[in-house]
């Protein structure tokens, strides 16, 4: 599990950072959980990222199963892409991947997070778009295929 203890989680964002640093031309967010990451990026090398997140996911199984005693548990599930259709899923999933640590109860706020790029976000546009962004790209049907 990812979210064993906060060095872990810093760690596992470390590293999947430093990965899409490689292959990516632009990291708009990022999202990491105590059981699953969130990823939003431009590459051209999608390939290539996924075979080194996979490298990651199975070097960082073993070694956390090994450090917890649980010999072969799968931690690491699924693996999805998908091109962005509009600039509407482009602003929805920018306000998915930061408002997920909310979602999920974890934090009040995006910024209360310390493993996602909400901080850096709020930084670089401000208080007053970061809220016009989400009151007009609102994720209550995220997922709904509602952007096919």
């Amino acid at each position: 599990m990812i979210g064993k203890d906060p060095e872990r989680m810093t760690v596992c964002e470390s590293e999947v950072l430093r990965i899409c640093d490689s292959f990516a031309s632009r990291i708009y967010a990022w999202c990491i959980l105590p059981n699953h990451y969130h990823l939003f990026l431009k590459t051209e090398r999608i390939k290539e990222l996924r075979g080194k997140l996979g490298q990651f996911h199975g070097r960082s199984s073993f070694e956390w199963n090994l450090a917890d005693n649980r010999r072969g548990r799968k931690v690491w599930y699924n693996c999805f892409e998908k091109p962005m259709r509009s600039e509407r899923h482009f602003w929805a999933t920018l306000n998915y991947v930061h408002h997920n640590p909310v979602h999920h109860g974890y934090v009040r706020r995006w910024s209360d997070w310390p493993w996602s790029s909400a901080r850096q976000y709020l930084e670089e546009v401000g208080p007053e778009e970061a809220k016009r962004i989400w009151l007009n790209y609102p994720i209550l049907d995220y997922g709904k295929k509602w952007d096919i």
